[in-house]
């Protein structure tokens, strides 16, 4: 009889053992020796989530030089990155949510790396020129012209976001614009209207490979927007 009744304790002991057996941490650990646990990139939490997103910029950026932001997928992204794809949302929301951080991202660099080559240049001439030239080959660099206008596939919400970061590029040529004004470099002009045409001129303009003619090029533009902003300009 003692074989065949279970006493309460031990049943309660083999109800415990079930659960035990089952516990989600030791499911954990299982994956992690199985492999199927991604690995940490960096020495940090933070640094492999910065690394992580920097990967998976660099894919996006690619992937819109060749197809456009419309025909590219988060499952693409997380391929081209070599990130697994359930990863990605652990950093984005969803497709739209990846570009304006990406487009943060680059705006940042790009407002830092321009303000570090302003720094030692005095003349607003000069610094149209520095500005001209950082601003053509940011475009070489990121071409996003494959496919549909950006504003006309995402949301209003994200044009919205995007014109913030434009706004903040648009500060930098305003204040180089208003130093020519206030030195007699230029004269007075509607400098909002100003800053949209040379961002008109600028944008989309696609550079050749680096050489004498890529040279030549920005030094053609760089002419034509320093005179269209009243400056009595040279070629280089």
């Amino acid at each position: 009889m003692d074989n065949l009744v279970r006493s309460p304790a031990r049943a309660r002991g083999g109800e415990r053992a079930r659960r035990l057996h089952h516990d989600p941490f030791d499911s954990f650990v299982t994956k992690w020796h199985d492999g199927n646990v991604p690995k940490i990139i960096g020495s940090s939490l933070a640094e492999h989530r910065a690394r992580v997103r920097e990967k998976l910029f660099g894919a996006l950026g690619e992937l819109m030089e060749e197809r456009g932001f419309e025909a590219v997928t988060l499952a693409q992204i997380a391929a081209r990155a070599k990130v697994g794809r359930t990863s990605v949302y652990n950093h984005f929301a969803d497709k739209e949510d990846l570009l304006l951080a990406f487009i943060e991202y680059e705006t940042g660099h790009f407002v830092s790396n321009l303000r570090h080559a302003l720094k030692d240049v005095d003349d607003p001439e000069e610094q149209l020129r520095v500005y001209v030239r950082e601003q053509l080959m940011l475009q070489h660099g990121y071409q996003f012209t494959p496919g549909t206008d950006l504003r006309s596939v995402v949301s209003s919400d994200t044009v919205a976001r995007l014109r913030e970061h434009v706004f903040e590029v648009a500060a930098l040529l305003k204040s180089i614009l208003s130093a020519g004004i206030e030195e007699g470099i230029m004269p007075e002009q509607d400098l909002d209207a100003t800053v949209r045409l040379v961002h008109s001129c600028l944008q989309g303009w696609s550079l050749p490979p680096a050489g004498v003619q890529r040279e030549r090029e920005i030094d053609t533009v760089t002419v034509f927007v320093l005179r269209a902003v009243g400056v009595d300009a040279q070629a280089a």
